[in-house]
């Protein structure tokens, strides 16, 4: 299949990553995969204007966790990193949930409640991550300017992803569900090699700009 972007670094393909990912040889997926949230990007400032160009979008194949359990299947047991939910199922052979801490508040949450979701999990699976031992709780902001979050409507901030994939084993970063391409700028910034797949070709195009900048324009998505 021909490549959508390609440099020396970064490849990027854009299709069904159930389809594409069985070609490909990498060594460590790192993804934050649809999970059942049936989300639909959609923020309001205060004077009720939206904050993202994808505004009422839904995140494709997010009504259940039917692709990301394909993926994983498909993968397993080699070494992955995967973001997740509480409220939906562990994936399987998931060895330690680490937490991202976003920092801000996102969204309402219970209302009943005195307190306002702020984080997500990510899943560790396989083996042969390295590194001095750490926290597993990993303080990121998450990205709130405009230009980021016209990227993506869930973005991830990119030291985040460095962070990640800096614990990783040697080899080429896979990211089946790329959206606009962080885990691949993060590779590309830390000299890794990295493999990205979108099915949304509006990411895509968005992905490979970020990859042919030499310096990096935006700490999100």
């Amino acid at each position: 299949m021909k490549p959508y972007y390609e440099d020396d670094a970064v490849t990027i393909y854009h299709g069904d990553c159930r389809e594409i990912l069985p070609t490909l040889q990498a060594s460590v997926l790192v993804t934050d995969p649809p999970y059942g949230m049936n989300f639909v990007a959609g923020e309001r400032h205060h004077d009720g204007k939206w904050t993202s160009r994808w505004a009422g979008t839904p995140i494709v194949g997010d009504r259940d966790l039917t692709v990301r359990d394909e993926i994983l299947a498909c993968w397993s047991p080699r070494p992955a990193l995967v973001f997740g939910s509480w409220k939906t199922s562990v994936p399987i052979d998931a060895r330690e949930m680490l937490v991202w801490d976003k920092v801000v508040s996102t969204g309402m949450g219970a209302l009943d409640i005195p307190w306002r979701p702020s984080w997500e999990g990510i899943y560790v699976l396989g083996h042969g991550f390295e590194g001095a031992r750490g926290h597993g709780v990993l303080r990121y902001s998450l990205p709130t300017l405009a230009p980021e979050r016209q990227m993506h409507p869930t973005p991830k901030p990119i030291g985040l992803m460095r962070a990640l994939i800096d614990k990783c084993p040697p080899g080429t970063i896979l990211d089946p569900f790329m959206g606009s391409g962080t885990t691949l700028r993060a590779a590309k910034d830390l000299g890794r090699k990295a493999i990205g797949i979108e099915i949304e070709e509006r990411y895509c195009e968005i992905a490979a700009q970020r990859m042919s900048q030499s310096v990096l324009a935006f700490d999100a998505v």
